[in-house]
């Protein structure tokens, strides 16, 4: 079988699921960071009926300590299970079934979104609550790791263009996230009755996600090219095989040990792989450790400077940080659909991918607050704005690219183990911008 024998994906039906299964790897934590306001409010000494947390009160900090550092541990509790569980995928992809990893984990996700909708409901003292949400977070992102990194690897196994869908739905999973909450600040809704609303939203996406995984089987496209991989070893294993004839035939004795050895080569070494893959993958890391160790833990505080009480106060963050955010990276994921520049051998990658790094003192001197050590250099919210477009589209367009490139660049056999190791390598740099965000965030 070779590629120009390939079936039309038709009505591009598996591109459409693959997109729909990468909005459900990243929604759940989406909808986790982006609901910081119902959170936080709950995480108050006392009640609080309003539909916004003010941090500040005549430039001095109002939040107690759970408030103050929930951004960052929530962070931290979301990206080291990520991290730890994408590495476990790495190994054990090829001994657990695909579809256990696949549909376990978003069921398992299903689950916990329904509990956190009913929770809303439920009264719970701040310190409980905030115990409890946080291992939310953790299992949410434990068995996320295991679909992401489980989504990666199926992916390499299909042309490199359906990478993209994947990285395109993560990206929709933000903006969706943000403009559901937007929404709900605009419904004039009780917090309580809007976070309910919220959750149930995710719930639907997810039980989408599932039915989608369900689907993808059946797809003339998708079983042709499952196929095609399960044929590849097999074909390496018979070519080795004749080449072992033909060397007995020209030798009195073999030791047993060599035959062995011959017919266990077209396994997969991860080490190898990684070999080849190493500039994508370190680049991939270095993308996110940047991404997560400025968003949201330091662009999450910065205010506005023009809103003067106005209705731009309540809505600056959502839409100028969250909205805004996820908007640009889906815009920048989308791009390598059509264009994939830098290619996957140029310098030109690594190099664009080094300067995002100074989008870290940028936004540490717009307007933070509350600061201890910097001064302001930035104040006004253009600058925020302008720095936040930038920062986004160039997250989502080169990380998309570096999936991409990744898996491209070893054999066929080995791309599911190539997808799996890029996607240890990003929850690597999720889980290392999660610890350099206290940092961050302590130095403004």
């Amino acid at each position: 079988m070779t590629a120009l024998n390939a079936p039309r994906d038709k009505y591009n039906a598996v591109w459409i699921i693959f997109f729909i299964l990468g909005l459900g790897t990243l929604l759940p934590w989406n909808f986790f960071m982006t609901a910081t306001v119902y959170f936080t409010s709950r995480l108050g000494d006392e009640p609080s009926s309003n539909t916004t947390s003010n941090h500040t009160v005549d430039g001095a900090d109002t939040r107690n300590v759970l408030q103050s550092k929930f951004n960052n541990v929530m962070t931290l509790c979301a990206m080291v299970p990520l991290l730890i569980f994408t590495c476990l995928n790495s190994f054990i992809h090829q001994r657990i079934p695909q579809k256990l990893r696949i549909s376990g984990s978003l069921t398992v996700i299903l689950v916990v979104f329904l509990l956190t909708a009913v929770l809303v409901k439920v009264d719970m003292a701040p310190v409980p609550f905030f115990t409890f949400t946080m291992i939310k977070i953790v299992c949410i992102n434990s068995f996320g790791a295991v679909l992401q990194g489980s989504l990666f690897g199926l992916a390499g196994i299909l042309p490199a263009s359906y990478t993209t869908p994947i990285m395109s739905g993560q990206g929709l999973a933000g903006t969706f996230a943000a403009f559901s909450m937007i929404c709900a600040l605009a419904s004039g809704s009780a917090l309580q009755d809007s976070a309910f609303g919220y959750f149930i939203t995710a719930c639907v996406v997810i039980l989408l996600a599932i039915f989608s995984y369900f689907i993808l089987p059946r797809m003339e496209f998708f079983q042709y090219y499952m196929e095609s991989n399960r044929a590849r070893p097999a074909a390496a294993d018979d070519e080795n095989k004749m080449d072992l004839l033909k060397k007995e035939s020209s030798a009195e004795k073999r030791p047993v040990v060599n035959l062995i050895d011959d017919e266990t080569k077209p396994s997969v070494s991860v080490f190898n792989i990684f070999k080849q893959i190493w500039v994508m993958a370190l680049s991939v890391c270095f993308i996110f450790t940047v991404t997560i160790g400025t968003f949201p833990a330091v662009t999450a505080d910065v205010k506005s400077e023009v809103a003067n009480g106005s209705a731009w106060e309540t809505y600056f963050i959502p839409v100028s940080c969250f909205l805004l955010f996820n908007l640009m990276d889906w815009a920048g994921r989308s791009l390598t659909a059509v264009c994939m520049w830098p290619g996957k051998d140029s310098v030109w990658l690594p190099i664009l991918v080094g300067l995002r790094a100074v989008f870290i003192p940028l936004f540490m001197l717009c307007n933070v607050s509350p600061r201890h050590y910097l001064p302001v250099l930035f104040s006004h919210d253009a600058w925020y704005i302008i720095f936040m477009i930038l920062f986004s589209f160039s997250n989502g367009y080169l990380a998309s690219l570096c999936m991409c490139f990744g898996p491209k660049k070893v054999a066929q056999h080995e791309a599911e183990t190539a997808g799996a190791i890029m996607a240890f390598f990003l929850s690597l740099g999720l889980a290392l911008g999660a610890a350099v965000s206290f940092a961050f965030r302590a130095m403004v």
